[in-house]
């Protein structure tokens, strides 16, 4: 990970930041990675080292001598009464927006205004922004939906790739690749010369998932996202550059290495390739189904992930069509085809009649029934057989009174049984329509918005997941409360319902 000397990188504050974390002077890890120094790093580095040793030395009086608190959620959601959930999240769009703005912390500038998800979450996002999005569209906040896309295509030029969210301590890693799917929502309302203005980019965020493919061979059937598959097909992991401690979850990355005594020394990278996933975490990603120090995210090629390339493969053939270059459209099409087949062939479980991620290692499916098993039906991946099996198992497994679960396994994380999240529900709602399970779809819609519904009467606010099982209590597990806000709540749940089925 090459570093950009105009930005501030928080592990630079060395023995600092390691005392601030481990010492938990603040109640959440994610605090002091985010706040802002009053001087110079040098400066407090300097001052920290020559009074630490002071007899009387006070390190939570020193933080707040030398750094500010990062900003703290809006109290505008809970300073106002609302007649609806629509009338609130009209008032949110605003209160979630953020400018550009030049930043003496983590946060990575950017050209254009965004959202964030709300809470501790004080960043743009990006898989969260997508489904945030969906409701811009709806609110026909066009403008602020362009913004963004144009700010990850700025993260896409300047680094390569779009970061898990724009801080600094994100730019080894970065979320599930929607890029493709906003250019797409634009386009949508801005017409088809948004696929050739944002062409360069796409181009570069695949590559970014590509890179080291070429250097794939039988002794050597992982480098970087990508994966050497049995007989020679490509497919993609998630995966991170770094193998330490996240620097927003470095106790809780220490305690949970701490329980793995030594049987996983690639832990740091696993951990961090969850959070890449979106799941972080769940049991989908352990080995053992249960618990968290037994993760081995980059071992599997992931489903999910998959279909997002093949969506983002399409996209390129179709820019490249749209901007007259037949070869590349061409080459592009092949490469989502063969993708297609390598879905199909190792993302297909065959024993289970659903769709499964796959461990490299094991050259067998997971065999963890979780709400990705949507992807392929979202993307029309799927044959008619295949979406019938993967909707009788999620009317019967997962479809709750609350929504729809993201795995049947109550395991303490939040990715798992009993709670349900915005986007799965979008996924495989979309995915339903797209065969014919109007009905399925239906349902899902009426669950899903209940839940909704029913706790902002009872909270008057959205939160970021929500327990489908039982929806009357707040949703939890992880490694921090449930927030509110929320992006892609809000986005979803406009979405969802100015769909007619």
């Amino acid at each position: 990970m090459n570093k950009d000397n105009d930005l501030l990188f928080i592990e630079d504050f060395n023995g600092l930041f390691v005392d601030i974390q481990t010492r938990k002077v603040l109640a959440d890890q994610k605090t002091f990675v985010d706040s802002e120094p009053k001087r110079s790093l040098k400066a407090i580095n300097e001052a920290y080292h020559e009074e630490r040793l002071k007899k009387d030395f006070d390190l939570a009086a020193f933080y707040r001598s030398n750094f500010d608190l990062p900003r703290q959620p809006e109290k505008i959601v809970l300073q106002q009464a609302f007649h609806s959930v629509e009338e609130y999240i009209e008032c949110l769009w605003d209160a979630l927006t953020r400018y550009p703005e030049q930043s003496n912390s983590t946060l990575i500038p950017l050209p254009g205004k965004f959202i964030v998800p709300g809470g501790r979450f004080r960043e743009i996002f990006y898989w969260d922004s997508y489904f945030t999005m969906l409701g811009l569209q709806v609110a026909k906040r066009i403008d602020l939906m362009e913004s963004m896309v144009d700010n990850f295509a700025y993260l896409i030029h300047r680094f390569g790739f779009v970061p898990n969210a724009n801080r600094t301590y994100f730019l080894s890693r970065s979320q599930p690749p929607f890029f493709s799917l906003m250019v797409e929502l634009l386009s949508k309302e801005k017409g088809a010369q948004v696929y050739t203005r944002y062409l360069s980019a796409l181009e570069k965020e695949y590559f970014f998932w590509m890179n080291g493919s070429d250097q794939l061979s039988e002794d050597n059937i992982f480098q970087g996202h990508t994966v050497l598959m049995k007989d020679g097909e490509i497919l993609n992991r998630y995966w991170d550059a770094l193998n330490t401690p996240r620097p927003e979850g470095y106790v809780e990355d220490l305690e949970t290495a701490a329980s793995a005594a030594d049987g996983n020394p690639d832990i740091f990278r696993h951990l961090r390739a969850g959070a890449e996933s979106g799941w972080d975490f769940s049991s989908r990603w352990f080995k053992d189904g249960k618990h968290l120090h037994t993760i081995h995210t980059a071992d599997i090629a992931a489903l999910d992930l998959n279909c997002l390339l093949f969506h983002l493969e399409e996209t390129l053939a179709k820019s490249y069509q749209l901007a007259g270059h037949s070869d590349e459209e061409v080459a592009y099409s092949k490469k989502a085809a063969d993708r297609k087949i390598a879905i199909q062939k190792y993302l297909w479980n065959n024993e289970l009649q659903c769709f499964d991620d796959f461990d490299r290692k094991t050259n067998q499916c997971s065999g963890v029934l979780t709400a990705a098993m949507a992807f392929p039906l979202f993307f029309q991946l799927a044959s008619a057989a295949q979406a019938k099996a993967v909707m009788e198992k999620l009317g019967k497994d997962f479809l709750q009174t609350g929504g729809l679960l993201t795995t049947l396994t109550v395991s303490g994380q939040q990715w798992d049984a009993p709670n349900g999240w915005a986007p799965l529900q979008w996924m495989a709602f979309l995915g339903a329509l797209n065969y014919g399970y109007d009905e399925f779809a239906r349902q899902l819609k009426d669950n899903w918005v209940q839940t909704i519904d029913t706790g902002f009467s009872n909270t008057g606010v959205l939160m970021e997941k929500y327990d489908v099982v039982a929806p009357g209590l707040n949703a939890g597990g992880g490694e921090y409360p449930n927030q509110y806000g929320f992006g892609w709540t809000n986005g979803v749940y406009l979405k969802i319902k100015s769909v007619r089925c």
